[in-house]
C-alpha cells in the first residue's frame, strides 16, 4: 500500500536559501553563469526555495511545510501485476503522460549479479536470464494512486540512469562492460535498451548495438535533429567519454532507434581531460566528433580504442545529461587527482551548443579549496517547474535534492531519513531519478537504498 504523510507548518520565511533550510553543514556552492542551465524554462522565476526542510516524524523524508508525499513503491513488496517482488536499487526514472491526467513512470533498477532483489525475468521482456537489472513501469492515475506496477525490461544489468525519448519511451543504460562468460552472463552487456512503459512488449528487450557498449550512464535528444548524446561513467582511467550517436532513422517514433546509425566521441581541441579546465564561462570553438571504431568493443572498451591523431578527450564520471533550449547539458560528478583525473573538482555542468558547435564550462560545484567538505557529487538533474534545476546529491553524509534558481541560490528541497547504518554511525541512501509530472503538479524521485519511490505535492508555484 502506497503512505502519504503531510509536514507540519512551522512558522518561517519561505525565501531562505541553504543557510536555513535545516540542512545545516553542507558545504555545497556553485559558480558560474546560472541562467544559462534554463535555456528554453519559461516558467523559471528564480525564487529562492520553500523554506526550512520540516523534520518527517515517520523518518522517510523531510520536505518543506505544505508539502506532501506519498510512497508509490518499496522494495521487497509484491508487483501488482503478479510478477514478483518490487526489485531493489531505485535508480533513473521518467514521467510520461497517460490516459485520464495519470502518469506513467518508467524506473530502472541498478542491480549487479548480488542483488539483493533482482528484477523478475518475464518471457518476452528478458534480454539474458542471468541479468539482474531491469525497469519497472508503475502506472498512476491523476492523484497519484498506484493502478499497476510491473516489469517493463528484465535481464539486464546495472541500469544506472537513461533518458526519454520525444517519442514517449524511456532509453535504459547499462553502467557496465561485462561481456558473455563474465559474472555468470549470457550475453554481452554495456547497451541502451528501449522501454516503453505503456506497453512494454511494443520494445521487448532488444539492445540498441549501433548506440556503444560501453559504461553508459545517461542520455539527451536534440528534439530538432534527434541526435542522442550518451555519457560515460567509467572507473578507472582513462575515463569516459561525451558521445552522440546520429541515427538512420531520426526522430522516427517507437523502434526507430534499432536502424542503426553513427556513434562518435567528442574531441575537445587542446584538452585531454576536461577536469583541467577550471574558469566558468570558457569555451572551446572546432569540436570534432570523431567516429568511433568499434562501437560493439568486441576485442577493446572504447575509451582505450586508437582514435587517431589527436586522440579524444575523457572525463571523470560524466553522469546527469539533459537537453535545454538549443544545447546538451552533461554533468561531470567529480574529479580527483589522486584518482587519475587533470584536476580536482566537486562537478561540472558543461553545455554543448551543436549550432555553433561550442563547448562552455557552465558551472563549477563546490568551494575550490577544501575538497573534503560535504555537498559534493551533483549526479541525476531535472528542469523544475518553479523554476530552476533540481540536483540529486551522491556524496557522503545526508542526501539530499537541492534546488538551483536562477540567481545561484541553493536551497535544500528533501532530504532522506531512512537510516542503512547504525544509530551510531548512521548513512542515507543517495537520491535519483527526479523528475515531474507532464503538468508540474509532482516531482517524482527515488531513494536508492532502500528502494523506495516517492511522489511529491505541493505550492510548486506558489
Amino acid at each position: 500500500m502506497s503512505e502519504t504523510r503531510q509536514t507540519a507548518r512551522p512558522a518561517a520565511t519561505r525565501r531562505q536559501v541553504l543557510a536555513g533550510t535545516g540542512a545545516l553543514g553542507v558545504g555545497i556552492a556553485f559558480t558560474g553563469a546560472f541562467s544559462e542551465l534554463f535555456a528554453g524554462s519559461a516558467a523559471a522565476r528564480g525564487r529562492a526555495g520553500y523554506g526550512p526542510l520540516v523534520p518527517d516524524p515517520d523518518g522517510l523524508l523531510d520536505l518543506p511545510a505544505g508539502f506532501r508525499y506519498k510512497v508509490l513503491s518499496r522494495e521487497g513488496g509484491q508487483l501488482p501485476s503478479g510478477e514478483g517482488k518490487v526489485p531493489s536499487n531505485h535508480d533513473g526514472m521518467a514521467a510520461f503522460r497517460a490516459r485520464g491526467g495519470g502518469v506513467h513512470l518508467v524506473r530502472n533498477h541498478e542491480n549487479r549479479v548480488t542483488a539483493k532483489i533482482p528484477v523478475p525475468t518475464v518471457e518476452g521482456l528478458t534480454y539474458d536470464p542471468m541479468g539482474k537489472g531491469g525497469c519497472t513501469a508503475l502506472t498512476l492515475d491523476s492523484r497519484n494512486n498506484v493502478l499497476d506496477e510491473r516489469v517493463a525490461i528484465a535481464g539486464t544489468a546495472v541500469n544506472c540512469a537513461g533518458g526519454p525519448t520525444p517519442w514517449q519511451t524511456w532509453l535504459t543504460c547499462e553502467e557496465t562492460e561485462d561481456k558473455a562468460g563474465t559474472n555468470g552472463y549470457t550475453k554481452d552487456h554495456g547497451f541502451i535498451f528501449e522501454v516503453y512503459g505503456a506497453d512494454p512488449r511494443r520494445t521487448g528487450a532488444v539492445p540498441l548495438e549501433a548506440m556503444g557498449r560501453f559504461q553508459h550512464e545517461a542520455i539527451a535528444i536534440d528534439p530538432r535533429s534527434g541526435v542522442v548524446y550518451e555519457t560515460e561513467d567509467a572507473f578507472e582511467k582513462p575515463f569516459g567519454l561525451f558521445y552522440r550517436f546520429r541515427p538512420n532513422k531520426p526522430l522516427g517514433g517507437i523502434g526507430s532507434l534499432q536502424a542503426g546509425g553513427t556513434l562518435q566521441a567528442m574531441r575537445v581541441p587542446g584538452v585531454k581531460d576536461l577536469s583541467a579546465v577550471r574558469e566558468t564561462g570558457t569555451s572551446f570553438k572546432g569540436i570534432t566528433w570523431v567516429d568511433v571504431p568499434d562501437p560493439l568493443a568486441k576485442e577493446t572498451p572504447i575509451r582505450f580504442q586508437d582514435f587517431g591523431a589527436g586522440g579524444i578527450t575523457h572525463a571523470q564520471k560524466l553522469e546527469g545529461c539533459y537537453w535545454g533550449g538549443s544545447s546538451v547539458y552533461f554533468v561531470s560528478s567529480y574529479a580527483k587527482s589522486a584518482e587519475g583525473s587533470a584536476a580536482d573538482h566537486y562537478g561540472q555542468i558543461w553545455r554543448y551548443d551543436p549550432d555553433r558547435n561550442v563547448l562552455t564550462l557552465v558551472i563549477v560545484f563546490g568551494p575550490d579549496t577544501d575538497l573534503q567538505l560535504p555537498g559534493e557529487e551533483p549526479d541525476n538533474i531535472c528542469l523544475a517547474p518553479s523554476g530552476g534545476l533540481m540536483v540529486c546529491e551522491d556524496g557522503e553524509g545526508a542526501q539530499h535534492v537541492f534546488g538551483l534558481t536562477r540567481r545561484g541560490e541553493v536551497y535544500a528541497m528533501a532530504r532522506g531519513r531512512q537510516n542503512i547504518g547504525t544509530p551510531e554511525e548512521p548513512e542515507w541512501g543517495e537520491f535519483a531519478g527526479v523528475t515531474f509530472s507532464p503538468d508540474d503538479d509532482t516531482m517524482y524521485v527515488n531513494c536508492y537504498t532502500p528502494g523506495t519511490t516517492f511522489a511529491v505535492t505541493g505550492p510548486w508555484n506558489g
